[in-house]
């Protein structure tokens, strides 16, 4: 079967399901509402980073991302469901590549029009505080950000793959994004800035230093991705369905 094809099914199959569509939706909700209250917030700090408190919002929101990443891929493993996939799709890497590809257009639409959102209200609430601002940092944020949360959507959708469980996925990702950098990230020194995480929200800085620029740090969160990605679709092809 053509890759088309399979990639409308899939999407279909992701349209009918409202669990997904209401992640995506909270996606947008937490990061702009997020983004809002960042943006009335105290700037006194002179740590102050403009963009990123104007982009804020995507901490809460890519917890979201997440969810919609790792139940589009879980749901699969469901009632018999993935083996009702194959049987339409035998070709096991062609159904889990338009898996995946149904998985990241939408999020990717998803987060440019959140970062838009979130932008245009904390800059409203900023003020003159965010004035400082180029056009370019503005638009690196909004793509940044747009492909930070793919990239953690795909994080998740490989790693449910690989436990076929979003519960589980979730459960080891989430700790992990909450916990592990911003609890043990400074006490832990540079190694956290290679985490997928600290890594790509870096292009959401107006400012930043260290072994890692904007577009460097999403790389190597895509890198995480890709290995969740190729561990996830190892697990189809030579596992039972």
């Amino acid at each position: 079967m053509p890759f088309a094809p399979v990639l409308h099914s899939e999407w279909l199959k992701i349209r009918t399901l409202r669990s997904l569509l209401g992640a995506l939706l909270a996606l947008f909700a937490a990061t702009t509402a997020f983004s809002a209250l960042a943006g009335v917030s105290e700037t006194s700090d002179p740590e102050f980073d403009p963009l990123f408190m104007a982009l804020s919002g995507v901490a809460p929101g890519q917890i979201a991302a997440m969810c919609f990443g790792a139940m589009a891929v879980s749901s699969e493993f469901h009632g018999g469901g993935l083996r009702t996939s194959l049987a339409a799709v035998p070709r096991r890497g062609r159904w889990f590549a338009a898996k995946v590809t149904a998985v990241a257009v939408p999020t990717l639409v998803v987060g440019l029009v959140t970062a838009v959102a979130a932008l245009v209200v904390a800059r409203a609430g900023l003020g003159d505080a965010a004035s400082g601002l180029s056009l370019a940092e503005q638009v690196r944020g909004v793509v940044g950000c747009g492909i930070y949360l793919t990239l953690m959507a795909l994080l998740a959708a490989g790693l449910a793959a690989v436990l076929r469980s979003g519960v589980g996925a979730l459960s080891l990702l989430i700790p992990f994004v909450l916990i592990v950098s911003f609890v043990i990230g400074d006490v832990a020194g540079g190694a956290t800035d290679f985490m997928p995480d600290r890594a790509g929200q870096i292009v959401l800085y107006e400012s930043y230093d260290g072994p890692l620029g904007p577009w460097t740090g999403l790389a190597v969160t895509a890198a995480w991705a890709a290995a969740a990605l190729a561990a996830g679709a190892w697990s189809v092809r030579h596992r039972d369905a």
